[in-house]
């Protein structure tokens, strides 16, 4: 039953997100910002599927235990597409925005993504163990929420400024991604239930996509 529900979640998710970012890329009319919306949302499932559709192999046929590289693999190569994820996700708030300069906010983006990417790739993360060590994702997620916090405070204040209706909950969708991942991260080797809070967390960045396509939609009527 798991495999059925889980499969069929994720299946949906990475349809449904990169369908989506196929159709702001290809709409002729569409504002720079928004095609660059696009390739964000093609970023997030391209990056999920990796991990994704190992994992629903894994399900299906003799179990997780059995696919550790695969899945290994997968994690540690979304760990990296979801930095980009969010340092695009950086350029369409400046382009919304028409923000200009900012070279120190630029730098600290750039810097904390990096810092991630670096993390991310350090060998002790011991991405294909099946007992990798809690502290290097606690150590590789430190910049991370600090990158999303970053990208939080700058839509929740562009949006009221400006009162941008369309925008107006971009900053929720990516506190309730985070509300939702950081337990996973600090619980889900214990508490194995803890893991089914991936799904609310997917739900919300289904919610960041459709933002944007929902704006683009209507500024492009």
């Amino acid at each position: 039953m798991q495999a059925i529900m889980e499969t069929t979640f994720d299946a949906v998710y990475l349809v449904t997100v990169i369908t989506l970012g196929i159709l702001m890329i290809r709409q002729p009319k569409a504002a720079k910002q928004f095609r660059l919306f696009g390739w964000m949302a093609i970023v997030l499932g391209a990056g999920d599927a990796f991990h994704l559709v190992p994992r629903a192999w894994a399900l299906c046929t003799t179990g997780l235990e059995n696919y550790t590289f695969a899945l290994g693999l997968g994690k540690a190569i979304t760990s990296v597409t979801m930095t980009v994820f969010y340092v695009l996700l950086y350029y369409v708030w400046r382009l919304r925005y028409h923000v200009q300069g900012q070279n120190t906010l630029t730098a600290a983006i750039y810097g904390l993504a990096g810092l991630r990417v670096l993390l991310c790739l350090m060998p002790q993360n011991q991405w294909f163990s099946a007992a990798a060590p809690l502290s290097w994702g606690i150590y590789r997620n430190i910049p991370f929420a600090l990158l999303g916090l970053l990208i939080i405070i700058l839509f929740y204040r562009s949006a009221k400024a400006q009162q941008d209706k369309a925008f107006r909950w971009m900053w929720l969708t990516i506190v309730l991604s985070f509300a939702f991942y950081i337990p996973v991260v600090l619980w889900a080797d214990t508490i194995p239930m803890i893991g089914m809070l991936m799904i609310p967390k997917t739900c919300a960045y289904v919610w960041t996509v459709v933002i944007g396509y929902r704006a683009m939609k209507q500024e492009t009527a």
